[in-house]
């Protein structure tokens, strides 16, 4: 009887045990730590980085952002924010329907899932990135909450060619800080949010204009319908 076969199995099984472990220990340090401290970088600013871009952020904690910016981030990007739990089931289905009748490829993922991609991940689109995707938004929905999530998305989004974070995008854009910024702003710089590097947020044009208008006139009944409630 040929017992080599099934000692290798067992060792494989072995080692791929020890490493799922291992990445589950290390995936809710790495989480819980970023609960309490700001990511020093993140791998889409390296990648930026790494083509001559450079790297301009300033962190600020939600308290230090006006609220009409998480109300236009809301308004754009995920009007459930506060009611789901990571994961906008319908969103993700309309996503995939469109996807599969050959339509331009769109995404149906919340503000969670874009904060734990932009965070911990890399930018691009695979099966294997998503799943990734899909533990980190379940853990930083576990370890952080709303009001932390927020905090993390508005500091890590790019908001221009190698500018993240609405701190700097605020300075770049309007000469002053993120808890100065109006309604105005914050629905041109939310609009810019999908495709920072071939959109700006200074006298925009065109579907930038239109999205932005868009985005101002949706704001008002984030906060009148309590849709930003989680970050009171």
């Amino acid at each position: 009887m040929d017992r080599t076969r099934p000692s290798l199995l067992r060792r494989l099984l072995r080692w791929s045990a020890r490493l799922l472990l291992g990445f589950v220990l290390v995936s809710v340090l790495w989480v819980a730590a970023y609960r309490f401290v700001p990511p020093p970088v993140t791998i889409t600013m390296l990648a930026n980085a790494a083509d001559g871009r450079g790297i301009a952020k300033s962190w600020v904690p939600l308290s230090a952002v006006a609220p009409a910016m998480p109300r236009a981030a809301i308004a754009a990007e995920d009007a459930g924010f506060c009611r789901h739990h990571g994961f906008d089931i319908d969103s993700m289905r309309a996503a995939f329907a469109a996807n599969q009748r050959g339509r331009r490829l769109r995404g149906g993922s919340t503000i969670s899932q874009q904060t734990a991609k932009n965070v911990f991940l890399w930018q691009g689109r695979s099966y294997v990135r998503k799943a990734f995707e899909a533990w980190f938004t379940a853990l930083i929905e576990l370890l952080w909450g709303k009001r932390r999530i927020m905090e993390m998305y508005l500091n890590v989004i790019e908001t221009g060619i190698g500018t993240y974070g609405v701190e700097a995008g605020a300075e770049r854009y309007f000469h002053h800080g993120a808890n100065r910024i109006t309604p105005g702003e914050a629905a041109r710089m939310a609009a810019v949010f999908p495709l920072p590097k071939s959109r700006g947020a200074v006298s925009p044009a065109g579907y930038v204009r239109r999205y932005g208008n868009r985005i101002a006139a949706r704001a008002p009944t984030v906060h009148r319908a309590g849709l930003d409630s989680c970050l009171a």
